[in-house]
Formats: structure tokens, C-alpha cells, sequence
């Protein structure tokens, strides 16, 4: 297991190419993960476990099937985050992004 430093490294690093992500415009996990070299699972934990004193638009990670994912912790935090990416022009259509229109596309 990595100690404690190399999960912060890690998290920082994650919340730094999350915060790359443009307004009005998604990216799933796996790609986040696949642009930081771990596995979606970790970009999801270390975004549920971001530091309220760390500005990072956690909200603009969705799954792969284009859905806000419902945490176990609280199932009206996903209202929340769909209200956030509706406030910046992203659509949902039956709960869905259309990851066709909406996805994130950096240059590589």
C-alpha cells in the first residue's frame, strides 16, 4: 500500500488534470485515469476524497455511460453535480451526457 505522501502526490495530480477540464465539457474516469496513468477507481476516490480548501471541478467527471454517479455516502450529491454541469451548458437527456457532443477532447 503507498503511504500517505504518495497518495497526496498522487490526488494532486489527479485534481490538476481534472482541473484541465473545460467548462461545458465532461470527461469520464477512465479517461482522467488513462491521462494520469492509474486506474478510474482511484480518480473516483481521490475526487471523493477532495479537500474542501482545493478548488477542482470534480463535478465535470462522469462515468463512462455518460451518468453522474450515485455515491454511497449520499444519494443527493449526484442532483448537485448535475446542476452544476446544467449551469454550464451541458444537457442531460433521460439522466444521460451525450458524450458524443459533451466529452472532453485535449490535445495530447
Amino acid at each position: 500500500m503507498a503511504d500517505r505522501k504518495g497518495i497526496r502526490k498522487l490526488y494532486s495530480k489527479i485534481y490538476r488534470e481534472v482541473g484541465h477540464i473545460p467548462e461545458g465539457t465532461v470527461a469520464t474516469y477512465g479517461q482522467v485515469a488513462d491521462r494520469v496513468g492509474v486506474g478510474p477507481r482511484q480518480v473516483g476516490k481521490a475526487l471523493s476524497e477532495l479537500p474542501p480548501d482545493i478548488r477542482c471541478p470534480w463535478h465535470r467527471v462522469i462515468n463512462a455511460g455518460g451518468r453522474v454517479s450515485i455515491r454511497s455516502g449520499n444519494h443527493k450529491d449526484h442532483l448537485n453535480q448535475e446542476a452544476l454541469l446544467e449551469s454550464e451548458g451541458v444537457e442531460f437527456v433521460n439522466g444521460k451526457v451525450d458524450l458524443d457532443i459533451y466529452r472532453w477532447d485535449p490535445e495530447y
